[in-house]
């Protein structure tokens, strides 16, 4: 079992920048492959951003493609997503997630953290 807590969420201004975090605890981090997914009110769970255990490889939906940013620093457990340049559509409930692979598309994320609320204001 490992636990997720994301951390970062918040009301920001279209254009600005957020930085979310979520750090695990439990079993060996850097062997689970991680994700970042987001749902806004009304719409489905959508993966944002996937990064493989080692950080070598991620992969990006295309909404966010050079505005955000997936890393992880294994020493920390932490995964980090780093957000530039919003937009009023990227307001969601963010969440973290982890897969019990290193592949960097998941079939599978085992592990959810409780979701941190990110506001874009136009």
């Amino acid at each position: 079992q490992v636990q997720l807590v994301e951390s970062g969420g918040g009301l920001v201004q279209a254009g600005g920048s957020l930085r979310l975090s979520c750090a695990a605890s439990g079993r060996t981090f850097s062997r689970y492959a991680m994700g970042w997914f987001r749902q806004a009110p009304g719409k489905e769970r959508e993966l944002v951003a996937g990064i493989t255990c080692s950080g070598a490889y991620t992969n990006y939906a295309d909404s966010v493609k050079g505005r955000f940013t997936i890393s992880r620093d294994n020493a920390k457990s932490t995964v980090y997503l780093q957000m530039n340049s919003l937009k009023p559509e990227d307001t969601a409930v963010y969440y973290c997630a982890a897969a019990l692979t290193c592949n960097i598309y998941p079939t599978t994320y085992n592990f959810w953290g409780q979701g941190t609320q990110v506001t874009v204001s136009s």
